[in-house]
């Protein structure tokens, strides 16, 4: 009697790819093409495909630039998950060049950096969500509707007075900000800046709301500032639109969060307040606003209980049931 195998679940085909550490690449119609590099990914996929990276290294060159529009998900930048062991590393700079509008990184630790618009063309609606990165930076004001979303960001953001906005991310400093949106993050301090004493440089006609600053004294430029907590001495300067900040900047750092590691922008940062202060928990900071995913996992399917039968019925099929969910849920 003949086996054959009918699947329709894109999930369990994109399983068999993790065990193979092959690439699989979706595209819009549903198919799916395996691919063994993340640069042949890139090149060889359609407009609106979907690249899934399993966990391991994916190391990329200066030279790759992605001019349509992708979605590259990982399995997550963690030691592990319910998914898979390890994490997805992208090892190198990603680079959204003309033609890239409407894509998406999520779920990846990237060594480099994520440059929108590098080539100095509009690129747009661009999301960064889940990754942990090391520089975020918009190179072109006139690149709209980019979102950088519960990221943790190892260095600074350089928006190029692009209408960025940051929501729910750990991170240092971000600068150079017009028409944005700055909303629950926990912003720390860049050494090497040259604006080492400022979460926010040159942040103009911007909503900057619920966030927690670490800063030392600076004057800065803001347009909205509302119901934000400051650790540290700060000074507004012009068009502070509103008076609502928390300052905390004569409490020890310590007293106020559980197992505060001083600022170190990774998985291990614990900004969670203490019992004393949880009033403020929903109020400002990650966890307030949209929340923020700890498990840094994008909602990729996979596979949590299989049934196949030994062999196939008497038309040659083989039966076979498959229980999937997204990781990240309960």
């Amino acid at each position: 009697m003949i086996k054959k195998l009918f699947i329709t679940c894109a999930a369990f085909v994109w399983t068999i790819a993790l065990v193979a550490q092959n690439i699989s690449v979706v595209n819009s119609s549903g198919s799916t093409k395996l691919y063994r590099t993340l640069q042949a990914a890139i090149e060889g996929a359609d407009p609106n495909s979907v690249i899934y990276l399993p966990g391991g290294g994916f190391p990329i060159a200066d030279s790759v630039k992605i001019t349509k529009k992708l979605t590259i998900i990982g399995i997550g930048h963690k030691s592990s998950n319910n998914n898979v062991d390890g994490v997805t590393t992208i090892s190198g700079n990603l680079f959204f060049n003309e033609g890239s509008s409407g894509s998406a990184v999520m779920a990846c630790y990237i060594t480099g950096d994520v440059y929108i618009g590098d080539d100095g063309t509009t690129v747009n609606d661009v999301l960064v969500k889940y990754c942990n990165l090391s520089k975020m930076n918009v190179k072109n004001s006139s690149c709209q509707g980019t979102i950088v979303s519960q990221n943790y960001i190892r260095s600074f953001s350089y928006c190029y007075n692009a209408p960025v906005e940051f929501s729910n991310n750990i991170c240092k400093n971000i600068s150079n900000l017009d028409g944005g949106t700055v909303s629950n993050n926990i912003i720390t301090l860049h050494s090497g800046s040259g604006v080492t004493d400022s979460p926010l440089f040159h942040v103009i006609n911007s909503n900057i709301t619920s966030n927690i600053f670490f800063s030392s004294s600076k004057y800065w430029t803001l347009s909205d500032c509302r119901d934000n907590v400051l650790f540290g001495n700060m000074a507004f300067n012009n068009k502070c639109g509103g008076d609502e900040l928390i300052d905390f900047s004569g409490i020890s750092i310590d007293s106020v969060f559980v197992n505060y590691n001083g600022g170190t922008i990774s998985p291990a940062s614990d900004f969670h307040f203490k019992d004393e202060y949880k009033q403020y928990e929903n109020q400002v900071g990650i966890y307030a606003g949209d929340g923020f995913n700890d498990k840094q996992l994008a909602p990729v399917p996979y596979i949590v209980a299989k049934k196949i039968d030994e062999q196939t019925d008497t038309a040659g099929k083989l039966n076979i049931k498959i229980r999937v969910k997204a990781s990240g849920e309960e």
